[in-house]
């Protein structure tokens, strides 16, 4: 991975066809995804199970880019070598999963992924403050956790105060949940370059019909880039 601030769009596959994993991976990277967004939930930390390592490593085969881990699980220290070995370019921690944030990073990178930190929206920005020199991104909850699908939460202060706070350090901000072509334009103008988005890519297409996540990419990119009307 090289780092830039170009915005950069991350297909949640949480929203894709659980049945071809594979294929729908292919299918978004074909169609302009920068990366590929992984989702893991564990039922404790967030109400929802989703994904393990074992799935990681299945679909890494099929990903060329970059595969992002968003682990939504408590605790998360025993867990990142496995997500590591099974092929996760960045592996993102939440600041609320446990008490040692900061470990958890270094471990992170120790592994060999970069470090990303997670923020929920009840969390404020000065969370993570102490940690931007140990982080590679910073993930922005823009929903509460656990289920795909739910209304945009505002942040774009916290979006603001953060880029701030990071100056020129090379981290990037990454923004989860409610992602759109209605909500991207606001979030990268408040500094964010990395976007998730589930069902405002998947919806319509399919791996038969996969111009369709090419179209809802390419839209999504062009309303954060200030062009789309």
């Amino acid at each position: 991975m090289t780092f830039d601030r170009s915005i950069k769009i991350a297909p949640s596959i949480l929203a894709a066809d659980f049945a071809n994993f594979g294929a729908e991976c292919e299918a978004i990277e074909a169609q302009g995804a920068d990366w590929v967004h992984v989702d893991v939930m564990d039922g404790h930390f967030v109400p929802n199970i989703s994904f393990g390592p074992t799935t990681c490593a299945a679909i890494r085969p099929h990903i060329k880019g970059v595969m992002d881990v968003h682990l939504m699980i408590a605790p998360v220290d025993p867990y990142i070598d496995a997500f590591a070995k099974a092929g996760a370019d960045v592996i993102t921690a939440h600041v609320e999963a446990g008490p040692h944030i900061h470990r958890t990073l270094q471990a992170i990178r120790g592994a060999g992924a970069k470090a990303g930190v997670a923020l929920n929206p009840g969390t404020p920005a000065a969370a993570v403050e102490h940690l931007l020199d140990v982080a590679d991104l910073v993930c922005v909850m823009t929903v509460n956790p656990g289920f795909g699908g739910q209304k945009f939460i505002d942040m774009s202060d916290k979006i603001r105060t953060l880029r701030a706070m990071i100056g020129d350090r090379p981290v990037h901000i990454e923004i989860d949940g409610g992602v759109d072509v209605n909500t991207a334009s606001s979030v990268a103008q408040a500094g964010a370059d990395v976007l998730v988005a589930g069902s405002a890519v998947f919806r319509g297409g399919s791996v038969s019909n996969p111009a369709t996540y090419g179209e809802n990419i390419r839209a999504i990119r062009a309303a954060a880039e200030g062009v789309y009307v």
